[in-house]
């Protein structure tokens, strides 16, 4: 068994959601600048809606694959569009939102993934990564966050 056949998917997806959330905890006190990180620009709204946006996509891709379709495209603007929404004041109520919105994708996730034996969560069904390397592969999503880092 490989390491990546060791880790918990579910694990990996609550636990970035998590790291998400405790960042954004502390954007309630961000000054309105967008931060740059590499040759894009951040800012929490944004964050929280590219990490939501990421965990449905590869959702809806583990979804189709399970049942035999073909995944659908996605035509995100990613995180080369920065909208004049990601520019608001990042409120309590937002944070709010975003910790009802991303906890529960993160639960999807972990039912999802719990429900799927290790030999469907490695021997996936249909083209590219496993269920369990999809899962892993989100991990990344803390970059987003991770870019606008801690407001102090």
């Amino acid at each position: 068994m490989t390491d990546t056949q060791r880790e918990d998917p579910a694990e990996a997806v609550t636990a970035m959601v998590g790291h998400v959330l405790d960042l954004a905890a502390t954007w309630t006190a961000w000054d309105g600048r967008p931060v740059r990180a590499d040759d894009r620009v951040y800012t929490p709204h944004k964050a929280i809606r590219r990490v939501a946006d990421h965990l449905v996509d590869h959702l809806a891709e583990l979804e189709a694959r399970l049942v035999g379709e073909e995944p659908l495209p996605d035509h995100w603007h990613a995180s080369a569009t920065t909208t004049e929404a990601d520019l608001a004041p990042f409120t309590q109520d937002d944070l709010d939102e975003a910790r009802s919105r991303l906890t529960r994708l993160a639960r999807i996730w972990a039912n999802r993934l719990g429900a799927l034996t290790d030999d469907q969560l490695d021997r996936s069904p249909g083209e590219g990564w496993s269920f369990r390397e999809l899962a892993l592969h989100l991990r990344g999503s803390t970059y987003y966050a991770d870019a606008v880092g801690k407001a102090s």
